[in-house]
């Protein structure tokens, strides 16, 4: 009697997949972001579209021309090339002018995604390394009291400031949460909307695209720190409350800091990460030389991120 026989073929572990997929998360974040976005489109009209624009097709450009040039499986269709293009248009100022924007996306997809490996080899936010180089290069183009000066919208345009060393205490009056909540402040194209930020970034929780523990702890960071100053000197060091809806505080915590590849897994690491940005931001925007911490502060938890992933919570009744 003849068997007939079947190889059967094992792979490594999960076996189980969800049919999630990476193009799927980034279409997500891309949609959530759409929505400051659009408010930023409607402030500052046709220039912010234009950065947006030229932003998202030279990132897309950029990573076909590495794919091409590497012979690699051109991977612009997973949508990360988008996503970097679009939150690098979101910190930079609505007259950003056009080769500022190409360098910006040339940096981000070129150096800081690619050169490493690509998707999930970066150990750096590659929007974030973008605009940390572009403001180290040319600090006049990513000042926002300097490059919106002309505009006007009806509400003060004012870049918001934190600490008396720059502004005077009286600089934060006018300055009322829901003005902060609605985009009535200087800023990037897609980071003052901050109310449509919230949005988007409860939306990417409730979908799971994003960690809560990353975003909270972020923004927990960013209030404990901010009252400690504040209740040490009130008259030199602005409120909690301004922290959190200024700046690039939001964007930080929904869609800068979550990003996965610099970003950890584990539930105490995601803690300890987010706490830590949060913290950096307030140390950095009341006694550094950095008008926003949140660009460096973001950078320095993705250095430490290797290690903070490491800490392991000894199991409860486990035997050493």
């Amino acid at each position: 009697m003849q068997h007939s026989s079947k190889k059967l073929v094992v792979s490594h572990a999960p076996f189980w997949h969800d049919g999630s997929s990476l193009a799927s998360r980034h279409y997500n974040i891309l949609l959530a972001a759409l929505i400051p976005v659009i408010a930023g489109i409607m402030t500052y009209g046709v220039p912010a579209l234009a950065v947006v624009c030229l932003s998202v097709s030279t990132a897309m450009l950029w990573e076909l021309l590495i794919n091409k040039v590497s012979k690699a499986p051109v991977s612009v269709g997973d949508g990360n090339a988008a996503l970097v293009g679009l939150l690098l248009a979101m910190l930079l100022p609505a007259t950003t002018p056009w080769w500022m924007v190409i360098t910006g996306t040339f940096v981000a997809i070129v150096i800081a995604k690619q050169i490493f490996g690509g998707l999930g080899a970066n150990p750096f936010n590659p929007a974030l390394i973008s605009l940390a180089i572009l403001g180290v290069s040319w600090p006049a183009f990513v000042d926002f009291n300097y490059m919106l000066a002309d505009y006007q919208t009806g509400f003060n345009m004012v870049y918001p400031m934190w600490s008396a060393k720059y502004f005077g205490p009286v600089s934060v009056v006018g300055f009322t949460p829901m003005d902060l909540l609605m985009g009535k402040q200087a800023g990037g194209i897609g980071a003052t909307f901050g109310l449509g930020i919230l949005i988007g970034g409860i939306y990417l929780m409730i979908r799971g695209y994003i960690r809560w523990e990353i975003a909270v702890s972020f923004l927990a960071g960013v209030f404990v720190t901010a009252l400690v100053f504040n209740l040490s000197k009130p008259a030199d060091y602005a409120g909690p409350v301004f922290h959190l809806l200024t700046g690039y505080t939001l964007i930080g915590a929904f869609f800068l800091a979550t990003e996965d590849s610099s970003s950890p897994v584990n539930f105490v690491p995601m803690l300890i990460y987010g706490a830590a940005g949060g913290l950096l931001t307030v140390l950095i925007r009341n006694i550094g030389v950095h008008v926003d911490g949140v660009v460096f502060a973001i950078l320095v938890i993705n250095l430490i991120n290797p290690l903070v992933d490491k800490i392991r919570p000894k199991a409860m009744g486990k035997v050493a």
